[in-house]
C-alpha cells in the first residue's frame, strides 16, 4: 500500500497539466521576440549609441538575453505540482493523474454516489414484512443464504440479522449476482431471488400487495428490497444504511464553494429524495443501473459543465471513468480506485472538500507564478536594454541582469513552497458505526 501511495504521488508530481501548453504557446512567441529585441538593442546602441559604442551594444544586448531568460516560467507549473499534490498526500488526497489537479479546480457539479460515500456503507436490517403463507424464520433464513454469497454491503446486513438471530445458513446453488438488480439461486431446491423492485417487475412478479409498504420504508429513508420464493412474493426487506457524521457539514462546504450538488444512486427513488432532503442535495437521479450513471454523468455534462462524480463501489467504476474528475473513497473497491482520477485515503467526504480546496489553492499558486515570470521579464527587458541611460544615466550590467533574473526563479520557488502549509478546508471527522436497531416482523394484511 505504501509503495502504491509513493508511485502515485510520483506520477502526479512528474505530471504535465493543460495551463502548461499556455507556458508553451507563450514560451514559442517571447523566445524569438527577445531575441528580436536583443538585436534592435544592438544596432540601436551601435548606431546612435555614445562612444565606445560597440561595448555599450554588446553590454545592453547581452543584458536584454539573460534579464529575459525564462525560467522562472519553467518552473512557475512543475514546482507547483510537486509541492501541491505532496501536501495534498499528507491531508490524505492522492491525486492519481497529475492532470485532475486542474480539472478539479474547474469543477461545477459535483455528484455523489449514497451508499458508502454519503452514508456508512454499513447497513443493517431494520424491517421484515411477510405476505401470507411465509414464516420468519424460512424467509430469513432462505434469504440470507443467498445474500452469503454477495459482497454488496446490503447482503453483508442480511448475512448479519440472520446469524444474529441464531439462524444457520444452508448451502446455495446456481447462485447469480445481477448487476443492478439483485441475486438468485436455488436454496433446499427452491428458487430465490432477493433485490429491488425492478427485479420483481423483470421476473414478472407482482408488488401490489406490498406497494405501500415499499413507499412508506423509501419516505423513512431506508432501503426497500424484496424476496421471491419459487415465483411467490415472500417479504419486503428493508435497511437502513446511516449517514456519516461528517457528510452535511461537507455537503454545506460544497454549497459554500458555489457547487451544484446531485446525488446518483441505484437506491429507491423515495429513499434517496428522503436522503437527499434532509442533506440538502439540489439533485436526485435514483433507480439506476450503472449505466445509468453514466448517462447521468453524460446529461449533467451538456453545456459545457465540468463533472466530478464519488464513489467507491464496483458498479461506480463506468461513472469514475465517465466523469470530468472521478473522485474514488479509499476504503472502496479496488475496481474503483484504479477507475478515479483522485483517491481519498480516508472514507470521509471531508476530503473531497480538501481535495478541491488544495486544487484551487494550486491552481492559483500557478498562475500567480506565471504572472510574475512573465510580467517581471517584461517589465525588466526595457531596463536591460539602456532606455534610462539617457535620462538616469543607468545601464544594467549583464552580472546584475543574471542575479535579477535568479530573483525571479527564486520568488517562483519560494511562492510554491507557500503551498506546504496549505490547512485543509475541513476537518476530517471519525464517525462511528452503531451495532444497528433491532427489527419486528410484520405481516402484510
Amino acid at each position: 500500500m505504501l509503495a502504491q501511495i509513493i508511485r502515485m504521488v510520483e506520477d502526479a508530481q512528474g505530471a504535465k497539466l493543460p495551463i502548461q501548453d499556455l507556458v508553451n504557446r507563450i514560451t514559442l512567441w517571447f523566445v524569438p521576440a527577445v531575441m528580436g529585441a536583443a538585436v534592435v538593442t544592438f544596432l540601436a546602441w551601435l548606431l546612435v549609441g555614445p562612444d565606445p559604442a560597440l561595448s555599450f551594444a554588446l553590454v545592453a544586448s547581452v543584458a536584454v538575453l539573460i534579464i529575459a531568460c525564462p525560467c522562472a516560467m519553467g518552473l512557475a507549473t512543475p514546482t507547483s505540482i510537486m509541492v501541491g499534490t505532496g501536501r495534498a498526500a499528507e491531508l490524505g488526497v492522492l491525486f492519481r493523474r497529475g492532470d485532475a489537479l486542474q480539472r478539479l479546480s474547474n469543477i461545477k457539479t459535483i455528484a455523489l454516489d449514497k451508499t458508502g460515500t454519503l452514508t456508512e456503507g454499513r447497513p443493517e436490517l431494520t424491517d421484515l414484512t411477510l405476505t401470507k403463507g411465509f414464516e420468519v424464520s424460512d424467509v430469513l433464513r432462505l434469504v440470507a443464504s443467498v445474500e452469503a454469497m454477495s459482497e454488496h454491503p446490503i447482503a453483508a446486513a442480511i448475512v448479519r440479522r440472520a446469524k444474529l438471530v441464531g439462524l444457520s445458513l444452508v448451502a446455495v446453488e446456481d447462485f447469480s449476482s445481477i448487476t443492478g438488480y439483485g441475486a438468485s439461486a436455488i436454496v433446499e431446491g427452491r428458487h430465490v431471488l432477493v433485490g429491488a423492485d425492478r427485479l420483481m417487475v423483470r421476473e414478472g412478479i407482482t408488488l401490489e400487495e406490498v406497494r405501500g409498504v415499499g413507499d412508506s420504508l423509501g419516505q423513512e429513508g431506508k432501503t426497500p428490497l424484496y424476496a421471491s420464493i419459487d415465483g411467490c412474493l415472500a417479504a419486503v426487506i428493508a435497511v437502513s444504511d446511516p449517514i456519516k457524521s461528517s457528510t452535511a457539514a461537507a455537503i454545506a462546504a460544497l454549497h459554500d464553494l458555489g457547487l451544484e450538488v446531485a446525488m446518483i444512486t441505484g437506491d429507491n427513488k423515495d429513499t434517496a429524495k428522503a436522503i437527499a432532503a434532509k442533506l440538502g442535495i439540489d439533485t436526485v437521479v435514483a433507480e439506476v443501473l450503472p449505466e445509468g450513471k453514466v448517462t447521468a454523468i453524460e446529461k449533467m455534462q451538456r453545456g459545457m459543465r465540468t463533472v466530478a462524480f464519488v464513489g467507491d463501489g464496483i458498479n461506480d467504476a463506468p461513472a469514475l471513468a465517465r466523469a470530468d474528475v472521478g473522485v474514488a473513497i479509499g476504503t472502496g473497491t479496488d475496481v474503483a480506485i484504479e477507475a478515479a482520477d483522485v483517491v481519498l485515503m480516508s472514507g470521509d467526504l471531508t476530503a473531497v472538500v480538501n481535495a478541491l480546496h488544495v486544487s484551487q489553492l494550486t491552481m492559483r499558486n500557478i498562475r500567480q507564478n506565471l504572472f510574475w515570470a512573465f510580467g517581471y521579464n517584461a517589465l525588466l527587458i526595457p531596463v536591460a536594454a539602456g532606455v534610462f541611460y539617457p535620462v538616469f544615466g543607468l545601464m544594467l550590467s549583464p552580472a546584475l541582469a543574471a542575479g535579477a533574473m535568479a530573483c525571479s526563479s527564486v520568488f517562483v520557488l519560494f511562492n510554491a513552497l507557500r503551498l506546504r502549509w496549505i490547512s485543509p478546508a475541513l476537518t476530517v471527522s471519525k464517525s462511528s458505526v452503531s451495532p444497528g436497531p433491532g427489527f419486528v416482523p410484520a405481516v402484510v394484511e
